[in-house]
């Protein structure tokens, strides 16, 4: 299929509703079919990307995943990217901002917290649309019961802002929906998930909390701007 019909299938397809009729592994087969090898799964290494990936590479082995590293991850977060590449056999493509050395000459030390919705564009926004720079659809692991800001996520829709196709299969399920398929598929997951971390992004912005109150604690900030919301 070329890029033009693929793109005109999918149009019609989203503008009839369909892919909220579609289960998360029917979804991300509907999209691998129609966009593969340009497609790409966006990987942060929290449950809800353990579970895509597991779907993505049994319905296509060779597909594109993609991880932004900060330079400020938690360990935890590193030692699960090193046993998910080993275990699927997956090289998980890199995209990050410059050296931490570098951000501080240009905007000073521990720019997180004197002003991080900048710190969040230059470590995660930026290298982000370079990772979507050559790809017609990815794939996210938000669900609308993260938070209120993510309660209208599509399963399939227009990304206005990158220019290409979105899907967040797993929008409409539930905690305990994610976690279900974890034990069933006995798939690795974060350590930190178990010492109460619900959402896990950078070592100096979150803490332990449920949906997404650890992210930016004591800040009005819940998103780090890679979901327009």
């Amino acid at each position: 299929m070329s890029r033009a019909a693929a793109h005109a299938e999918v149009e019609s397809f989203v503008s009839k509703g369909k892919p909220e009729q579609l289960p998360a592994a029917e979804l991300l087969a509907y999209v691998v079919d129609r966009f593969h090898p340009s497609l790409t799964l966006a990987c942060s290494f929290q449950k809800e990307d353990t579970v895509l990936l597991d779907m993505l590479l049994d319905a296509e082995p060779s597909a594109r995943v993609f991880a932004l590293d900060t330079h400020v991850l938690f360990p935890e977060t590193y030692a699960l990217w090193r046993q998910i590449e080993k275990r699927y056999d997956v090289q998980v493509e890199v995209f990050e901002g410059p050296s931490l050395g570098l951000q501080a000459a240009r905007h000073g030390d521990a720019l997180w917290e004197r002003n991080p919705n900048l710190c969040c564009s230059i470590r995660k926004v930026e290298p982000l649309a370079r990772a979507l720079g050559n790809v017609d659809c990815w794939i996210s692991g938000i669900r609308r019961d993260q938070s209120p800001t993510r309660a209208d996520a599509p399963k399939l829709g227009w990304d206005e802002r990158h220019e290409l196709w979105k899907t967040n299969p797993l929008a409409d399920w539930s905690d305990d929906d994610v976690w279900s398929y974890i034990r069933e598929r006995d798939l690795p997951v974060n350590e930190l998930h178990g010492r109460g971390y619900a959402s896990i992004g950078c070592t100096h912005c979150t803490q332990p909390g449920s949906g997404r109150e650890g992210r930016w604690s004591g800040m009005e900030k819940t998103e780090c701007g890679l979901h327009p919301v």
